[in-house]
């Protein structure tokens, strides 16, 4: 891949955000999310790379744009595997909450697992504590691992995890362990990445949430040297269908990160749209609004925060080609 599409994706995020951000707090997530898919499109047209959809937003009959199968691209330039979300946290825009992303990540075609869109279940950590978790253990098996690699007690250890009634166990015997909870209403993308993150204070991330976010959360740790293990949870014979349709014949294997993304090389890229541990969210002051965002490259284990300003007088639409 060319080195390049690291900033091109800044572009595509940056957009995303802005365009979204005009609806946090207005409790209208399917407006913001139209806002951020709209804004994605346009400027992945301008980008130099052959790119097809294999994580959006969801089957052609399904979603207007930026869905499964979907080329992206100007049509010159490498060709790329593509799970995007244009908008990751359309109830925490809705509500006006932290942690809402919009959210790209490529890596070589043929390198992306095509999640199916269901329940996945998921552990994730940081750096530490790559080698040490096994979604098949148990939880304080995990949470002491975690802890001594990181060289805590596992009071210390904080694990973060979806607000469901289906988390209500895990949720006890995280507590039995003895180690502390963060929970969260939406958004386990970001919080599956401030595993890898101290400032964060995160440490592990449970639980079931999507599938392709799986997928997101995995190319953004494989850059940042964390890991992600994850299992299908298919609901119904439907599901299971789709799974085996999507290439994915045994539905109870373990994922791990080489099953998630292949190859040595993936890009990732995500501009807070509200204000979260890791990324501040979209301002807006009269024509000028300032964004953050994060862009990583596994190839070069990069990170970089970049924070723009915007001039939306000089470019209305976010798009100057």
């Amino acid at each position: 891949m060319e080195r390049s599409l690291s900033m091109e994706l800044v572009r595509v995020t940056e957009a995303a955000a802005l365009k979204s951000a005009r609806w946090m707090g207005r409790g209208k997530k399917e407006e913001a999310d139209d806002a951020a898919t709209s804004a994605m499109r346009d400027v992945f047209d301008t980008i130099p790379m052959k790119g097809t959809v294999v994580i959006g937003e969801g089957e052609m009959d399904e979603a207007p744009m930026l869905y499964i199968g979907e080329k992206l691209g100007n049509g010159y330039g490498p060709r790329v595997d593509v799970a995007v979300d244009p908008l990751e946290g359309t109830n925490i825009v809705a509500n006006g909450t932290w942690n809402a992303l919009a959210v790209i990540a490529i890596a070589d075609h043929g390198q992306l697992l095509h999640a199916p869109d269901m329940y996945m279940d998921k552990i994730a950590v940081g750096p530490e504590s790559v080698g040490k978790i096994d979604i098949n253990a148990t939880v304080a098996d995990n949470l002491k691992a975690v802890a001594e690699a990181k060289g805590k007690d596992v009071e210390d250890v904080v694990a973060t995890i979806l607000d469901r009634k289906r988390h209500q166990q895990l949720i006890h015997e995280i507590r039995d362990a003895g180690a502390r909870i963060k929970l969260i209403s939406d958004g386990d993308v970001a919080a599956a990445i401030n595993t890898a993150f101290d400032d964060t204070g995160v440490d592990i991330l449970f639980g079931s949430g999507g599938a392709p976010e799986g997928v997101l959360a995995a190319v953004a740790l494989k850059c940042l040297g964390g890991e992600i293990q994850g299992k299908l949870l298919p609901a119904n014979d439907d599901e299971l269908d789709r799974c085996i349709r999507m290439g994915i014949e045994d539905v109870n294997k373990v994922l791990y990160m080489e099953d998630f993304v292949g190859g040595e090389d993936a890009i990732f890229a995500a501009t807070g749209v509200t204000d979260g541990e890791l990324l501040q969210g979209v301002q807006f002051k009269g024509q000028k609004a300032t964004t953050q965002t994060l862009v990583m490259r596994a190839k070069s284990g990069t990170v970089r925060f970049i924070d723009g300003d915007h001039s939306l007088k000089k470019k209305p639409n976010l798009v100057i080609k």
